[in-house]
């Protein structure tokens, strides 16, 4: 084969690909009940819009970020998050002048320069969520509850929300300072140590055991909220005992982003090993003045849909892993002449909501039933000579071969209503 896919891409492909679309419709479709309103960003930004939005000091901007020049000396970097594009968006096309929150939802592709592993790629699968322009706690439950229920929607029982507050630029300042002393007394690296000086909340995102095994007593957030930030963090736990989400509190999380403020979480799945994150998020207030905008609060989340296929595929064993989105009637015309019938009958079926496929071309009676078999389908539909003679169809039952001669007037509402008690 001459050509690859670059090291690190993921590439979803049937069946698999299946199992994608179902984790990120599963998504989409908790966010319209909410009436969040979707939107198409672009794909690559000024490469300022991320060193501004997403911090400097951040892994992403310092290492992972693919940044180029154009041909008009432009610098442009992919996209390796959604929220700086989605609100410069929202500013951009003046939304935040209309109603508020904005609520919108995004998916698609994101990129970042990393070692590939399971479970971590250089162009992966995000869903993104983002409510912009209100403070009120309930929004920032409200996100939670959405992607907390998408999962539950995918049969997803294996995870936990782990949930912390960060603060804001009035008392974070204080806390910053008494890790910062803490952290200098450690054995660190050379990296880890001016990480120190530039990003301390970042040394408590250390993976490394080494590290993570000298942060048990490292001073925690929560013991330097101010009121403001404490009233908010105590107001979401309460909304989400109240909604009956169960969380942990995670006085250690932090994002890996720079962005973000108060309100932070993240779900994890238990039988992912060490890439457990399937999603996260927080509130970003400060963000909209970062990349030049009014003050503009906003709270949203994303999830990695490559790690939720993951999820799905340890979770669900056999023939439950194939969700259900293939074929449910497979049609067969015998003969040339038959092709039109059988035509007419799957589109008939397709409009009225069923998913049917036919044959093609000049295969024969075993081939094309072969092709039935692999398709998934409930019944085959076969229309030969005979049967348009007696203006019939014949109807296969797949699984034990029960066959059934139904006028072909009513082949589609036959179909239609034994499909509704199949199986």
């Amino acid at each position: 084969m001459a050509f690859q896919a670059p090291k690190g891409v993921s590439e979803y492909v049937p069946p698999r690909s299946a199992l994608f679309e179902e984790a990120r419709e599963a998504f989409a479709t908790s966010a319209r009940r909410a009436c969040y309103a979707y939107v198409e960003t672009a794909v690559f930004e000024d490469t300022a819009l991320f060193v501004r939005g997403v911090g400097e000091s951040s892994d992403v901007v310092t290492r992972e970020m693919y940044s180029f020049e154009d041909r008009g000396g432009r610098e442009i970097t992919l996209r390796p998050e959604f929220t700086a594009g989605v609100l410069r968006s929202v500013l951009e096309h003046n939304l935040h002048k209309g109603a508020l929150p904005v609520k919108v939802w995004t998916q698609g592709a994101v990129f970042r320069y990393e070692r590939p592993q399971a479970g971590r790629y250089r162009q992966f699968y995000q869903f993104d969520l983002e409510a912009i322009g209100t403070e009120d706690p309930a929004v920032d439950a409200e996100t939670i509850a959405l992607g907390w229920d998408a999962y539950a929607s995918l049969g997803l029982r294996q995870y936990t929300l782990l949930v912390n507050s960060l603060g804001d630029k009035t008392c974070r300042p204080v806390y910053r300072e008494a890790l910062q002393k803490f952290l200098r007394g450690l054995d660190l690296d050379g990296p880890t140590r001016q990480r120190i000086e530039l990003n301390p909340l970042r040394v408590l995102d250390d993976k490394r055991p080494e590290v993570r095994g000298q942060l048990a007593n490292a001073p925690v957030m929560a013991d330097y909220l101010c009121a403001e930030c404490k009233a908010h963090h105590d107001a979401v736990r309460n909304l989400l005992n109240a909604l009956e989400i169960p969380f942990t509190d995670a006085p250690h999380l932090v994002r890996g982003l720079d962005y973000y403020t108060r309100t932070t979480y993240e779900f994890d799945h238990a039988l992912l090993g060490a890439q457990s994150g399937i999603g996260g998020g927080g509130r970003y207030d400060g963000l909209s003045e970062d990349i030049g905008g009014p003050p503009l609060p906003g709270i949203g989340f994303a999830v990695g849909l490559d790690r939720i296929v993951l999820a799905i595929e340890s979770e669900r064993t056999g023939a439950s892993a194939q969700p259900g989105t293939g074929c449910q009637v497979f049609g067969v015309p015998l003969g040339e002449d038959t092709h039109a019938d059988v035509l007419t009958l799957i589109t008939a079926l397709r409009r009225a909501g069923v998913r049917a496929d036919m044959s093609f071309g000049t295969r024969g009676l075993k081939g094309a039933m072969k092709a039935a078999d692999r398709s998934g389908a409930a019944f085959a539909a076969l229309v030969g000579e005979q049967e348009r003679r007696h203006g019939t169809v014949r109807m296969r039952d797949l699984a034990d071969g029960e066959q059934y001669d139904v006028p072909a007037t009513d082949a589609a509402a036959w179909l239609i209503e034994r499909l509704g008690t199949h199986r």
